[in-house]
């Protein structure tokens, strides 16, 4: 079939190479320029050992801490609060504990297909090489709040997700870099990879030598006919007719799936970070600093520190200084960490949906098309299983996972 994908960040290509791979004429619709794409500077984990939804008692321990100080790890800017007012009641719902415990099921059905998606995508276009399998590692500020993250390493184990916890000596040997952490835990099986732009361009690079075709154009909106789904874009000469669509457009998909009469309550988390020269950090894995609201990761291309979650829509500009208190806080457990040294500052968009599950599946309006967003922080970590599952559904087989608890028709 002639299928458009809307969308060519990291779960676009990903789709892309899975529809190729049953023989599919693919199209991908993407200006190529869009800033703030969250695939082009992720912290790069393929974080398939989490189980936890945003909406999580992990997380609303921390919110009134961080609500307080205008650049900790969660902010709203007022002038944004009417607009996403109606998020935050859905964010609220989902927070029962009958949704949370709905949510870590089919957090834990996709995630634990993630890593086996990747490595089979990976082998298939000759890129293994860009894995990179260290593990990760939690660290905790005081034995008091890593007390408060039992319960959910308690639900790890029940998932068989491996893991071993570190005294504050052990991690001394492990990262000797890292101080004022008492206690630590590694997740053996986690891995990252050298750079998500880097493996994201390769990726497209492999598609089009595949066959793909990539249109620089901005969807605008699509139309579903008898013939064909119509796929109009800005440029006025640029239509496209498909057999199947699949939007794939992160952030900036709400609009899009609303012209097809789906409501969804998409909203965007803006992300910080700064990449230092390699080995400013001096670890050698990636390390979440829990409670503290980033994570460092360290990429081929620099060490990275990234994290915080800031609602203000895709428009207002850029506040780097939240990428400055990270750096700051950083330094209680790295006080070698000289600020001064030049980093590249970031802000992307994540796309944000309040249950914390990706949308996957057929529009309502046309069962031609089909969604693949609202990833979140998952969405390195859960494009390559998306892919799957999205090619599975258009040739109308069974999938990897069951995708019922992501439908768009569950809102």
């Amino acid at each position: 079939m002639r299928v458009t994908i809307i969308g060519a960040g990291i779960v676009g290509i990903t789709t892309a190479h899975a529809l190729l791979d049953e023989g599919h004429e693919v199209t991908l619709v993407d200006p190529g320029d869009k800033s703030g794409r969250a695939t082009d500077a992720n912290a790069g984990w393929i974080a398939h050992c989490d189980i936890m939804p945003l909406a999580s008692p992990k997380i609303w321990s921390h919110v009134p801490r961080w609500l307080l100080d205008p650049l900790g790890p969660l902010a709203i800017r007022p002038g944004y609060l009417p607009r996403l007012a109606p998020w935050l009641v859905r964010f609220l719902r989902a927070s029962s504990p009958q949704r949370i415990e709905a949510s870590i099921e089919a957090i834990r059905s996709i995630n634990a297909e993630a890593l086996p998606a990747w490595l089979r995508r990976l082998e298939i276009c000759g890129l293994r090489h860009h894995l990179r399998e260290r593990g990760t590692l939690s660290v905790w500020r005081s034995q008091e709040a890593f007390a408060k993250a039992k319960n959910v390493l308690r639900r790890q184990r029940e998932f068989d997700i491996p893991f071993e916890m570190i005294g504050s000596g052990d991690l001394k040997t492990l990262e000797p870099s890292l101080y004022n952490a008492p206690v630590g835990v590694i997740y053996p099986g986690m891995c990252h990879v050298s750079d998500p732009a880097t493996l994201a361009t390769e990726l497209m690079a492999a598609a089009l030598a595949r066959g793909a075709r990539h249109v620089r154009a901005e969807a605008r909106a699509i139309r579903p006919a008898n013939d064909a789904v119509h796929v109009v874009t800005d440029v006025s000469d640029v239509g496209i007719l498909s057999d199947r669509v699949v939007l794939a457009a992160g952030a900036w998909s709400k609009l899009i799936a609303k012209s097809l009469g789906d409501a969804i309550p998409l909203d965007t988390e803006r992300g910080y970070n700064a990449t230092f020269p390699t080995g400013t950090f001096g670890l050698s894995r990636p390390v979440m600093f829990e409670g503290e609201g980033f994570v460092t990761t360290p990429l081929d291309i620099g060490d990275r520190i990234g994290g915080a979650v800031e609602f203000a829509g895709l428009d207002a500009p850029a506040n780097h200084r939240r990428a400055d208190a990270m750096i700051a806080r950083l330094k209680h457990f790295l006080p070698h960490l000289d600020s001064r040294i030049p980093a590249r500052r970031w802000m992307g968009f994540r796309p944000s949906i309040p249950d914390s599950l990706p949308v996957i599946g057929s529009a309502r309006g046309d069962e031609r098309v089909v969604y693949a967003f609202g990833h979140g922080h998952y969405g390195l970590t859960q494009a390559a299983v998306t892919a799957e599952i999205v090619a599975a559904k258009i040739s109308n087989r069974r999938g990897p996972v069951d995708a019922t608890p992501f439908s768009p028709r569950r809102f």
